[in-house]
């Protein structure tokens, strides 16, 4: 692997090194994953389908998703008709 030297601003490189953080990577991961695009001819442009990581919060949200369709599609989710009363609810515990 080469390593290369690219003189950028103080503000650029603040902001992508927050934008790095956001998507829980480097700045260096960031600098290659344009340059493999721009070598590909792609010309580096990003696109919604890209390869990029995701953030934390996306992250997140693909696992809510992913807990609520198993939940849905689990027989019929959550009923209340299958919530035990507070008598067997008690009993049960006093098994234990």
């Amino acid at each position: 692997m080469r390593n290369i030297t690219v003189a950028i601003d103080d503000d650029t490189h603040r902001l992508a090194r927050i934008r790095a953080a956001e998507l829980d990577t480097s700045v260096s991961a960031l600098v290659r994953g344009y340059l493999r695009r721009l070598a590909s001819g792609d010309g580096g442009v990003l696109h919604d389908d890209d390869d990029l990581p995701e953030t934390a919060q996306q992250r997140r949200s693909r696992h809510l998703d992913d807990v609520l369709s198993v939940i849905a599609t689990s027989a019929g989710g959550f009923r209340t008709a299958d919530n035990l009363s507070r008598e067997e609810l008690h009993e049960r515990s006093a098994s234990r």
